[in-house]
């Protein structure tokens, strides 16, 4: 992205939210996988978009990609990837629970009804999507203080140091505390947890979902 487009893009996120973007990275950043001895994420239980319970031992026994979302975002087109993904790998054991969040810059101000809408009109998605959820802050949902213990951030993939910057800068300004700790960065963060539940890999926003398929691929063996 050239300088002048890319400060651009910095004012206008900085105004409103983000700007068109689905810049793909050279390298994924993949945390270390981290090994529970519990049945740890099979024990909570969410809310799916009609607002119903669902206990997430619903999916013991395949491999789970975790996403936060929004609509209203840069990163938005990402659904395209992931509903390609889905329907590649869903007869393997794979599944995708989508849950919108609206804490970065309000990119997700609808009603769980109007999400869901937005998401089968736009991208045609097919996988789960679930109750609008905080994922960061004294209001986060259990699963994501789950996932972040098990995966704690392990920083920006490389060659993404402009957008991880851009970000900073925004949670700074905005003062989220969201640039801190183990702290979900932005819309689309995502998490890939193996069949049994107990290996969990964070991958960060700027991470397409194609350039995932390694990693999912080998949790499917």
């Amino acid at each position: 992205m050239k300088k002048a487009l890319f400060l651009a893009v910095v004012a206008l996120m900085m105004a409103t939210s983000c700007n068109n973007q689905n810049k793909k990275t050279e390298q994924v950043v993949e945390t270390e996988p981290v090994v529970e001895q519990t049945s740890g994420i099979y024990d909570i239980t969410v809310k799916d978009i009609d607002g119903s319970d669902v206990s997430l031992a619903n999916y013991k026994g395949k491999v789970l990609l975790i996403v936060n979302v929004a609509s209203k975002c840069g990163l938005t087109p990402q659904y395209e990837a992931l509903e390609a993904l889905y329907l590649k790998y869903k007869d393997q054991g794979f599944e995708i629970l989508a849950f919108p969040c609206n804490q970065f810059l309000g990119q997700e101000p609808g009603t769980n009804e109007e999400i869901q809408s937005f998401c089968s009109l736009n991208y045609n998605v097919t996988f789960p999507l679930f109750d609008k959820i905080d994922v960061n802050g004294e209001h986060e949902s259990p699963l994501y203080t789950y996932l972040k213990e098990q995966a704690p951030f392990k920083g920006y993939p490389e060659g993404t140091e402009e957008f991880a910057a851009m970000l900073d800068e925004i949670h700074q300004k905005t003062g989220t505390g969201f640039d801190q700790g183990d702290a979900i960065r932005w819309n689309f963060g995502k998490f890939l947890v193996s069949r049994d539940g107990k290996t969990i890999l964070r991958f960060e926003p700027m991470v397409t979902p194609d350039m995932m398929e390694e990693a999912i691929e080998e949790m499917l063996k």
